[in-house]
């Protein structure tokens, strides 16, 4: 199986990125002891911003884009983070999902998460990422995780789970929606697909 975590992070080092890295990690675990072979893809958006910019406006990516591009488009599931702007998703984050086909992730489990300065930034997984994420057909994952500055090292309390529980059971919906998703699908198969994934449940 293929994972593909997409990363909008701009610094270095990237609490973005080491979200990306952790879910995809945690995905890898899960499909690990299922018996599944995974091959996990983290792609940097930072270092594709000039190529991403020049494809909107010529409408040809050079190879690099296009590599990620395909990437993604041929995953079995992706991982998708970006930094909170100005409450909603990253300019560059946006862009490249621009350049997506439309139909290329229909039918796909994509779990989408975000980082931010402060936990009052958390909806934007709601209205922002999974409306994005729903126009494109994909399928996504139930749980949507967000990291505030003040998650990191949190193990929670008795009354919210904190970053690492809601990184697991994330990782843990992710993976069941992979394994139930047959390799290659031909277009009149996506209903009956979507249907048996929405009849998923998870505890």
């Amino acid at each position: 199986m293929k994972l593909v975590a997409v990363s909008a992070g701009l610094s270095t080092p990237s609490s973005t990125r080491l979200l990306a890295d952790r879910l995809a990690e945690s995905v890898r675990g899960e499909l690990d002891a299922q018996g599944h072979d995974v091959e996990i893809d983290v792609i940097e958006l930072r270092a594709l911003a000039v190529a991403i910019a020049n494809n909107l406006v010529t409408g040809f990516p050079p190879p690099q884009l296009a590599a990620a591009i395909d990437a993604v488009t041929g995953a079995d599931g992706v991982i998708a983070v970006t930094p909170v702007f100005t409450a909603s998703y990253s300019g560059l984050f946006k862009s490249f999902f621009d350049l997506i086909d439309p139909d290329a992730l229909t039918g796909k489990p994509v779990l989408v998460a975000a980082t931010g300065g402060t936990a009052r930034h958390s909806l934007v997984l709601e209205h922002a990422l999974r409306p994005l994420f729903a126009y494109l057909r994909a399928v996504v994952v139930p749980t949507a995780v967000y990291a505030a500055s003040e998650d990191w090292g949190s193990g929670g309390d008795a009354y919210a789970e904190g970053l690492p529980a809601r990184i697991e059971r994330a990782g843990r919906e992710t993976a069941a929606l992979m394994a139930a998703r047959p390799a290659a699908a031909p277009d009149d198969d996506v209903t009956a697909l979507e249907r048996q994934l929405s009849d998923l449940r998870f505890d």
